[in-house]
């Protein structure tokens, strides 16, 4: 299955989770996995949010991220390199860098 994000209507959402700014979205959506591409202008944040149920996964496209963790851990990422929030943890992302964040991201439904 391709997943073409240039074919698809992006979303505008205004502080996603309590983030800052707007967050760009592309979805596409089954019953086990929310796909995404994702874009956080300069100074725009995914606020800090929980995965109670399913694990999600960044992987940066183009600018630089910034992690927090719902334990405080603090990591920079960049292109190429993959973010991992298990279930049962939480986190937000934040760019602080001075060009666009762009990712894809996976949210993988856990089901009992």
């Amino acid at each position: 299955m391709i997943i073409d994000f240039e074919k698809m209507e992006a979303a505008i959402v205004p502080n996603f989770k309590g983030g800052e700014k707007e967050y760009v979205v592309k979805t596409h959506l089954d019953e086990q996995n929310r796909i995404m591409q994702g874009r956080l202008e300069p100074g725009a944040s995914i606020g800090m949010h929980m995965h109670e149920r399913n694990s999600e996964t960044y992987y940066i496209i183009a600018g630089e991220g910034h992690i927090i963790m719902d334990d405080g851990t603090e990591e920079d990422f960049t292109v190429g390199q993959m973010h991992y929030c298990p279930m049962g943890h939480g986190h937000c992302l934040e760019n602080r860098g001075t060009d666009d964040l762009v990712f894809i991201g996976i949210v993988s439904e856990h089901h009992d």
